[in-house]
Order: structure tokens, then C-alpha cells, then sequence
């Protein structure tokens, strides 16, 4: 017994050390995500999918969608670096909505400040941070009619360094907000949003308000419809390299998955400025 004792005692002395140190870089591999079942995931490679409009922009007969559509994780997210970078995306192409409209993005800031994700400058907005009601990291969408703001701020504080699935729905009746594919606050409102010239931009807002968007954005959709609960909740559920589901009132789709392209098919073809594209983008993402 004495011996089997002693020679156990001498295994723990000669190896017990490099168990140690294996254990050690484990645990360090873990925090950084290396054992994260979506860093091995096959990644899309930017464009894989698109919208196909046989008869053109804005046409809503015989489109479909091609290529590689099945919610694969994106190679590239674009990051904003919060003093200077934005994309413009124009007014063109049926982004100039006035009426019922669903504003969708992924996002992952890295400050709690105020920052714009999409906006058209009066008429309808999508922010994240300190918005007109004064919260902490909060989402607030602002729809212009009767001549005022009207904001929905959802009660959710966003989480900083981690992606989250922001969207604001307004059918007319009322505007809310939803988080991860769960209602987060709404707000009654009636009326159409008036025309503006301003050009639609992501990762930045109102001029002179320094609302420039600090972090990732990915997967921005724009509709001219409100998408039901059960749509907002299929959006979250594809995840971040998810599709549009509703292609006929589709009017923008920016994957920003290596590049500023509109993939709805309606031509809304970005320009950048500041903007950079990596593939270390998975940091704080889980799969829904």
C-alpha cells in the first residue's frame, strides 16, 4: 500500500505541473471564444446571397432569393469608429418612406453614447444610447409627423462589446421597439411621415449632434411595411447572417458583410467613408 502510495504521489509530482499548465491555456482559449461553436461555422463570403428582381428595382413580381441564403455567418461586419464614419446610402431606390416602414440591424457598440444605426434624418430614425428620453444604453426610434418627434425608447439596456437585433416598427398606429425578438416598448402614433430630401445613412444621424455610431453593425434592412411579431421574431431567429423575409416590401439590404452593396436588388449601393471591414467581428455573438 505504502509503495502504490508513493508512486502516486511521484506521478503527481512529475506531471502534476503540465496538467496545470494545460488547464491554464484552456481556460484562456475558452475566454477568447476559440471553443465557440461559431468560429468553426462555414462563413459566407460577402454577396453569397442577394435578392433577384427579374423586371428591375422596386418590381415585387417573380423576385426570389439566390445563392447561399441559409444563415451563414458572415465573413466580414463593418466597424464604425465613432467620430467620423458613416455610409450613405441615398434617397433613392424607395427609401423615401412615408407612410408604415420596419427599420432591422444587428449591432454591438462598444460605448454607451449616443450613436445612430440607420437614419433618414426626419422622417424615420433607428439609435442606440442615450436617446430624447434620457435612458443608459437604450434603443430610440423616431418617427417626424404632425410636425414632431415621436420616439419609442424599448426598457432593455443594450449591452456594450456584444451583439444584440434592434428594430423599430411603425404601422401607423403605434411604433415599437423589439429586442432579440422580443416586443420592448411601444408608443401610440397615427399619421405619415412627411418627404425630406436628406439621404439615408448608416452609422450616422442629424447633423450637428455628433451621432456617429462606436462598433459593429451588421445586416441592416430597411421595409416600407410594419413586419408582424411573428416576422420581427424570424429576423432574430435566422441570426445575423439571416435573409429578409418579406421581399416584396423590401426596399434596403445591407449585409455589410465586406462591402456597402444593397442587396435587395433595388440598387441603394452605398459610400463609404471611414468604414472598415473585419473578419474578428465574433466576439459577444450568440447563435439564437
Amino acid at each position: 500500500m505504502q509503495v502504490k502510495l508513493q508512486s502516486a504521489m511521484e506521478y503527481l509530482m512529475t506531471y502534476g505541473w503540465a496538467i496545470l499548465i494545460i488547464a491554464v491555456v484552456l481556460g484562456a482559449l475558452f475566454q477568447l471564444g476559440i471553443f465557440n461553436a461559431s468560429t468553426f461555422t462555414p462563413k459566407a463570403p460577402p454577396g453569397a446571397c442577394h435578392v433577384f428582381r427579374p423586371n428591375g428595382p422596386l418590381s415585387t413580381s417573380f423576385i426570389n432569393l439566390q445563392g447561399i441564403c441559409n444563415g451563414e455567418l458572415p465573413q466580414y461586419a463593418a466597424y464604425f469608429n465613432g467620430v467620423n464614419s458613416y455610409i450613405d446610402v441615398g434617397t433613392s431606390g424607395g427609401l423615401n418612406i412615408q407612410n408604415a416602414i420596419t427599420l432591422s440591424a444587428w449591432i454591438s457598440p462598444k460605448s454607451s453614447g449616443i450613436g445612430t444605426i440607420v437614419a433618414k434624418n426626419a422622417p424615420y430614425y433607428l439609435a442606440f444610447g442615450n436617446s430624447q428620453l434620457s435612458k443608459t444604453a437604450c434603443v430610440g426610434g423616431g418617427i417626424y409627423s404632425s410636425a414632431a418627434w415621436h420616439w419609442v425608447c424599448g426598457n432593455t439596456k443594450i449591452p456594450i462589446n456584444a451583439w444584440s437585433h434592434i428594430v423599430i416598427v411603425y404601422d401607423q398606429v403605434t411604433e415599437t421597439a423589439w429586442f432579440d425578438g422580443v416586443n420592448d416598448g411601444s408608443i401610440s402614433l397615427s399619421g405619415a411621415m412627411p418627404s425630406f430630401s436628406d439621404t439615408v445613412k448608416i452609422g450616422y444621424g442629424t447633423p450637428g449632434y455628433n451621432q456617429y455610431f462606436n462598433g459593429y453593425i451588421s445586416d441592416v434592412q430597411i421595409y416600407n411595411t410594419s413586419l408582424s411579431s411573428n416576422e420581427v421574431s424570424a429576423l432574430y431567429n435566422e441570426g445575423i447572417g439571416g435573409a429578409p423575409i418579406k421581399l416584396n416590401s423590401l426596399v434596403g439590404w445591407w449585409p455589410l458583410n465586406g462591402d456597402v452593396k444593397d442587396y435587395s436588388g433595388n440598387g441603394n449601393n452605398g459610400v463609404p467613408t471611414g468604414v472598415t471591414f473585419t473578419s474578428n467581428w465574433e466576439s459577444g455573438y450568440s447563435a439564437p
